[in-house]
């Protein structure tokens, strides 16, 4: 299902915590850092916290310069990001200033913990009203980021903490990117709380997008790279199949065939291979084909890569003795994510996912990039 763009946003002491264990909140970030904090939120749809910096912080979390709140409005928006808090128990003080500050809330919560809160008064002034959304028995994150996507219209999400919904947004799969400022001071005390807890994180590097320097301190912004596992989507299929989609946009233009773009990518994020249709001036290879071919057949990665085509592999050809879906078995790859199934435009009953399927690939289709993968194939699809 379709998800907001996920942006995790903290800062951290040199030895990784968030705060120290004093009565007052360790302040981390400069000045300018804070003000840079200020023109992300201005910049997102919506700001999430979790329960437990409601609790600990109290804050207002608004969009602070005034500025940049008139720039939201002449554009359209509203004042200021939805707010949205997640809680379990739904046990959640109703004075704090989270709820009687800025515009829109929403709290995410279980069955019970919907029950708890509405008999705390949350969700009943009419004057700072916020909507409880319960997810079920559990706390469910795809499902709370399906219902921002689809119900309250978020494409951007700016997540603030704590490092629990950190480590569980990242442990999942589900954090885009990640935006840590790094302060110059140290805590060390084992009470405090840390940025991120033990997990089953994705494996691989992390790809640094940006490093900059802001009075005393460094942020840096990293994006995940290690493909999913199974048939659920992860953040990094996501930006993988959009570079295909990108690498489409740049074959030849054709009348008789599609442009697709396709790369390959290692379990642990490493780039092996990427290609396009017509590529290098062959009238007729597949972007499958032509990322394959700069691969080795030896290479002990490719049996836990997975291959990003902006268009199903095909199933059956003319110009070539194999089709892609056949070249990717033959390869040993066991996972393809695709964003747009193949048309009868050219062939009619292709299925290249489900012979995939039927050697035993695991076939993932994101639809929500189907309109960007179509975009250079437009002539044909009239």
């Amino acid at each position: 299902m379709p998800h907001p763009y996920v942006l995790l946003s903290a800062a951290v002491s040199l030895d990784g915590y968030l705060d120290d264990t004093g009565p007052e909140r360790l302040l981390l970030s400069s000045p300018a850092d804070f003000d840079r904090v200020d023109e992300v939120r201005a910049s997102v749809d919506a700001i999430l916290i979790g329960a437990g910096t409601v609790r600990a912080d109290n804050p207002r979390l608004l969009v602070n310069s005034p500025e940049r709140r008139t720039a939201r409005t002449a554009a359209g928006l509203p004042e200021y990001p939805l707010k949205v808090t997640v809680s379990g128990s739904g046990d959640l003080d109703p004075a704090a200033r989270f709820w009687h500050t800025g515009g829109e809330k929403v709290l995410y919560t279980t069955d019970k913990g919907a029950e708890r809160a509405r008999a705390l008064g949350i969700a009943t002034d009419a004057a700072d009203a916020t909507d409880v959304v319960p997810l079920g028995a559990d706390l469910d994150w795809r499902r709370l980021l399906t219902h921002l996507h689809d119900v309250r219209g978020v494409r951007r999400l700016m997540v603030e903490g704590g490092g629990l919904i950190h480590t569980q947004l990242l442990t999942q799969g589900l954090a885009d990117e990640l935006q840590l400022v790094l302060a110059p001071l140290f805590v060390g005390d084992p009470e405090a709380p840390r940025l991120f807890g033990p997990g089953g994180y994705q494996s691989g590097r992390l790809r640094l997008l940006e490093t900059r320097r802001i009075e005393d301190v460094v942020l840096m912004r990293y994006e995940p790279t290690a493909p999913g596992t199974g048939p659920l989507p992860v953040a990094a299929d996501h930006h993988w199949l959009a570079l295909a989609c990108e690498l489409a946009a740049e074959c030849p233009p054709s009348d008789t065939a599609f442009s697709v773009g396709a790369v390959v990518v290692a379990a642990d994020g490493t780039e092996l291979a990427r290609g396009h249709s017509r590529e290098g001036g062959d009238p007729v290879v597949h972007a499958e084909e032509a990322a394959l071919a700069k691969t080795d057949p030896a290479d002990p990665r490719l049996a836990g890569a997975t291959v990003y085509s902006s268009l199903e592999p095909c199933a059956r050809r003319a110009s070539r003795p194999a089709p892609c879906a056949r070249l990717i078995l033959d390869a040993g790859v066991r996972r393809v994510v695709t964003a747009w199934r193949e048309p009868d435009t050219f062939v009619p009953g292709a299925d290249g996912s489900g012979v995939l399927a039927a050697g035993g690939v695991e076939v993932v289709v994101v639809p929500e990039r189907e309109e960007r993968a179509k975009a250079p194939n437009r002539h044909l699809l009239r």
